[in-house]
This record gives structure tokens, C-alpha cells and sequence, in this order.
């Protein structure tokens, strides 16, 4: 186990190591995709974050714009056009093709791309995070934090027939993910939601949803979840874990413990601690993972 947390902690430091190396060298093959811009947004998702940032918006009015599953507050909504889905993927294949260093997404994907160490967490996915679906995540999900999704986790995971068929059943450090499928072309390979993780019954009960191209799926990050083999083709998705340091620095949704924080760069896991003296506030990870 001490060779474990060990190993964990040195993620960060190798991370901030790749992503120099990536910004120094890495050509981009479609820089534009870097910078959100709303032409890369689905219209009805564009509406729906409109409707959600009015005054008289509600959980009600939300839900008769997206897809809900069952009673696991599951939701189903479009986000990206399916033109900057294509663009995006061409860029991870190149990317992926190139000689630049590349971490693993987390320990379950071995193939993906890290976005913060391809220089898309400040111009990407904060924004898209802060402006876009923090509206929405607000009305679903305020007992997590929704309001208050204060930093994230974001990567690109990959499936194919030779390399990563299927992800097994886990949950996520996130208080509320979103998973967005991208392309390309692919059959089978749907996902499933069992329970939540700390409210276990003596038999899970199981759905499946399917992968839309282009729409994402938001889901609590401590609901049970895996992704079944795809049968052909590639599978590209992005998948956003979003934090809210209020709540988790109560309880680690990992250990279930109160956090013992130690220093790390960046967001880490999303924990943050006031230090003495007033000063500025910094971000941490738990040094249980």
C-alpha cells in the first residue's frame, strides 16, 4: 500500500514535467479547438444553459429539456456539434500519433489523453465548466455542491478492438461527471448504472444507456457505473470530473475519511485548505490517493 500512495504522489510532478515537454514541442494539428468558442456548442445546449441562468429557472422547467433515467438522476442532454467533435478527435489522433510524453487518464483507461497536460483545462474546459454547466449542475445536483463546482479532473478515454474494449465497475472521484461521446463510429458498448456508492442494496439494480454521438451524460460521480465491450469500430469520450472543495473537504469521497491534505499543483483533487495568517488559499490533494 505505501508503494502505491507513493507512486500517486508522484503523478503531479510527472504530469507538470509532460505538459512542459507537450507545450514546448507538440505542433497542433487544429490549434482553434483549444479556445471554447459557443460555435462549438450544441444550439439546444446553448438554450438550455439560457434557460438555466434566468431568474425564474428551476428543477422542473430543466428536466422538460433533457433526458432523465429512471429515479438515479441520470440525465441525458446535448452539448457540442458534431463538427467540433470531429475536429476535436482528428486532434487526439494527432496527438496520439505523435512522440510527446502521455500519462494515462486514471488507473482503469490505459489509452486517452490528459487535457490539462494538452493545455486545455484554462482556455477549455474552465470555462465550459464555470460559464456553461455550473448553471446546470446547480438546479440537478445542489445537495453535491452543483453551485459550487469549484475544479475538475478532465480527459479523453479511447476503445477499441485492440486496445480498451470496456471499463469496469467503479465510481468516480467527482462529486457530478460528465461524459461526452464523441465519435467515431462504433456499435455496442453501452453504458450501465447500478447504485450509489454508499447506499448499497443486497442486489444492484442495473440499467443501460446508450452513447449518443455529440450529447453528454451527467450523473452523480459516486453512482456505480461501467461501460460494456464495444463489438466494432473506435469510441472517443470525454469524460469531466467535477469538484466542489465544500463538500469534499468534509469527507473524501474515496476513503470516506476527513481529508489529510498534502501540497500538490494545480487543481489536484480538489481539496482546498485556508492557511494561517489569511493567506491565499491553495489546493490539495488527499494523501490517502
Amino acid at each position: 500500500i505505501e508503494t502505491e500512495v507513493q507512486r500517486r504522489k508522484q503523478l503531479i510532478h510527472q504530469s507538470v514535467e509532460r505538459k512542459a515537454i507537450i507545450s514546448k514541442c507538440y505542433k497542433r494539428k487544429h490549434p482553434e479547438v483549444y479556445i471554447l468558442q459557443d460555435s462549438f456548442l450544441a444550439p439546444d445546449f446553448l438554450e438550455i444553459v439560457r434557460y438555466c441562468t434566468s431568474p425564474d429557472a428551476h428543477l422542473h422547467g430543466l428536466l422538460h429539456s433533457i433526458e432523465s433515467f429512471s429515479d438515479k438522476r441520470i440525465y441525458r442532454l446535448p452539448v457540442f456539434t458534431e463538427e467540433f467533435c470531429q475536429a476535436f478527435v482528428d486532434e487526439l489522433e494527432n496527438f496520439e500519433q505523435s512522440d510527446m510524453p502521455k500519462g494515462r487518464p486514471n488507473t482503469m483507461n490505459n489509452y486517452g489523453v490528459l487535457l490539462n497536460e494538452l493545455g486545455m483545462d484554462e482556455t477549455f474546459i474552465t470555462p465550459l465548466r464555470e460559464k456553461y454547466l455550473q448553471p446546470i449542475t446547480a438546479l440537478l445536483y445542489p445537495d453535491l455542491g452543483g453551485a459550487c463546482l469549484d475544479s475538475h479532473k478532465a480527459f479523453v478515454v479511447k476503445y477499441s478492438l485492440h486496445e480498451d474494449l470496456d471499463l469496469s465497475s467503479h465510481y468516480d472521484n467527482a462529486e457530478v461527471t460528465l461524459n461526452v461521446s464523441l465519435g467515431k463510429d462504433f456499435t455496442e458498448g453501452n453504458l450501465y448504472f447500478g447504485d450509489f456508492s454508499q447506499d448499497p442494496t443486497p442486489v444492484p439494480k442495473y440499467i443501460e444507456i446508450e452513447h449518443v454521438g455529440a450529447q453528454g451524460l451527467l450523473h452523480r460521480g459516486g453512482q456505480i457505473h461501467g461501460a460494456l465491450p464495444i463489438a466494432s469500430g473506435e469510441r472517443w469520450n470525454l469524460i469531466i470530473w467535477m469538484r466542489s472543495s465544500a463538500i469534499r473537504n468534509q469527507l473524501c469521497p474515496m476513503c470516506n475519511k476527513k481529508p489529510e491534505l498534502v501540497e500538490a499543483e494545480g487543481f489536484g483533487d480538489g481539496f482546498t485548505e485556508t492557511l494561517e495568517d489569511d493567506a491565499p488559499e491553495t489546493v490539495n490533494l488527499c494523501s490517502l490517493w
